[in-house]
């Protein structure tokens, strides 16, 4: 069975992490499987929206500490050590980030180390009332290696972010959704069932307007408002020229269900 599974249902694509016997930590082939399956739905018109999952009682608990061993002596540790990163780890970070499409996660269990960082990547996280988080690089005396000191500060501020980070203590999913790493916590008999309502109210919308809204949104935390606004009135002018923005107002005045054709 595959370690990283993938099921494209109607316009939702499912995407699930399968290593239950070991918490869903990932190994460097299925963290190359997870880009891969998120750069290829980018490319693929009829899926809107992604959901990315864990098997079993666990979300991901990290990557596979084996990725981290090295025979004594070996002069080139350093290097290989970053190429670990910025050739692996770094590319699911990025690609999620160049998904024009909502990206769903639903957090069933515990999220450690990297594999927490791989919910923070995502847009929109759902967790089961279960799910634990950490930070958990602190304790084998390492830094944050997938995104966490660029994702936390921005959902809680850099005191609490520092807080978790430099402690490594675990929160449960009330006190996560609290702080806004987690949008909704739900029963964890639900959840699968609430991730999929919502992924199902995304796909419905304009697959063009929804591409729009997220490029803004993350490019607007890099630019000043003026930059913003600009940015948004040229998307505006592009968005309005489409089929999908006539169809969208012509369903809203005849009170009837929009079909979008991504157009």
């Amino acid at each position: 069975m595959a370690e990283v599974e993938q099921v494209i249902e109607g316009q939702i694509g499912y995407i699930r992490l399968n290593r239950p016997e070991h918490k869903n930590a990932f190994t460097l082939d299925m963290i190359d499987t997870l880009t891969g399956l998120i750069e290829a739905a980018r490319d693929n018109d009829a899926i809107r929206v992604l959901i990315l999952s864990g098997a079993g009682d666990a979300f991901c608990s990290g990557a596979d500490l084996s990725i981290f061993d090295e025979p004594a002596g070996d002069t080139a540790i350093p290097l290989k050590f970053k190429r670990i990163l910025t050739e692996h780890i770094h590319r699911v970070v990025l690609a999620a980030e160049a998904l024009d499409k909502p990206l769903v996660a639903a957090v069933n269990g515990v999220a450690v180390g990297a594999g927490m960082d791989l919910a923070l990547m995502c847009d929109i996280r759902l967790a089961a009332d279960s799910a634990r988080f950490s930070e958990a690089y602190i304790r084998a005396g390492i830094v944050p290696g997938a995104g966490a000191c660029w994702f936390l500060p921005r959902l809680v501020g850099r005191g609490k972010a520092l807080e978790l980070l430099l402690t490594g203590d675990f929160i449960g999913a009330a006190e996560a959704h609290t702080l806004g790493i987690v949008n909704r916590v739900v029963p964890a008999a639900e959840l699968e069932q609430e991730t999929r309502a919502l992924a199902e109210r995304l796909a419905a919308n304009s697959p063009i307007a929804s591409a729009m809204i997220k490029r803004a949104t993350i490019q607007g935390e890099r630019t000043d408002l003026r930059t913003s606004l600009d940015l948004i009135s040229s998307h505006m002018g592009v968005v309005l020229s489409t089929h999908d923005a006539s169809e969208a107002l012509a369903a809203m005045r005849e009170r009837r269900p929009a079909k979008f054709t991504n157009s």
